[in-house]
């Protein structure tokens, strides 16, 4: 179970790729173990989606028990590999941070053992290209190379540095 704020946060000038955010959670248990969080077909093709987990916690009535807690993603070679992010128990650690976790979609985030219930929350991150974005990056790229010649004329007018003379033994 996944639900979205109404409100999404667009970083960049226009034009540009634009990243949005919505508010992500799903809670898990021996009746719903597993959440697979994916992009839908229907969307365009330049949209890419990410899920950035924040928290794993215990939900209210969970047992005196490990709740081990784990995700399955593409890793950098494009093959599918299981990790576990959380081992919870309600005496002693019932609630996990895992910072700014960034896994891109699909994610199937599974309660490999325990009852539960288990709540991960974060962050459904949709990045866009702009339009315009091929022509900015041009634009950008003449400005690196402006600055560039500006550094390498500063660099010249410096006047080597010569190396101190030694003294001779006498």
């Amino acid at each position: 179970m996944a639900f979205h704020d109404d409100e999404a946060v667009h970083l960049g000038p226009p034009g540009q790729s634009k990243l949005e955010s919505f508010l992500f959670s799903c809670e898990l248990s021996s009746k719903v173990p597993f959440y697979t969080f994916q992009e839908d077909e229907d969307e365009d093709e330049d949209l890419e989606h990410f899920v950035e987990l924040r928290t794993v916690c215990l939900g209210q009535g969970a047992k005196d028990e490990s709740n081990v807690v784990e995700v399955t993603a593409m890793n950098h070679q494009g093959k599918t590999t299981s990790v576990p992010i959380a081992n919870l128990h309600i005496s002693c650690l019932p609630m996990v941070s895992l910072g700014e976790f960034e896994l891109k979609a699909p994610v199937t985030i599974r309660l490999k053992a325990g009852t539960g219930p288990v709540i991960v929350s974060g962050l459904h991150l949709i990045a866009s290209q702009g339009e315009d974005s091929d022509l900015s990056e041009n634009d950008d790229e003449e400005d690196f190379s402006d600055d560039d010649e500006e550094e390498d004329e500063e660099e010249e007018e410096i006047p080597p540095i010569k190396p101190a003379k030694k003294k001779q033994k006498q």
